[in-house]
């Protein structure tokens, strides 16, 4: 078997290996993008209730306080 036939071979085989997870899922189905656009919106609400509260926010003052104070 001359060389050529042989890389021919072993790269057919290498493409019959890959292909089914190539050709796999691309991504999500809808059902997946809505539970995800939920989960966000959730996280999103649970963050600015968070960063909103009166401590928090505060906090994030006195920092951007203390930041904006320094001598450089």
């Amino acid at each position: 078997m001359s060389k050529v036939v042989r890389v021919r071979a072993r790269l057919g085989a290498l493409v019959r290996r890959v292909w089914p997870a190539v050709r796999g899922d691309a991504g999500m189905v809808t059902s997946e993008y809505a539970v995800g656009i939920i989960a966000a919106v959730a996280f999103a609400a649970v963050l600015y209730k968070v960063l909103t509260s009166g401590q928090v926010s505060s906090e994030l003052q006195d920092i951007v306080k203390r930041a904006l104070g320094v001598r450089m």
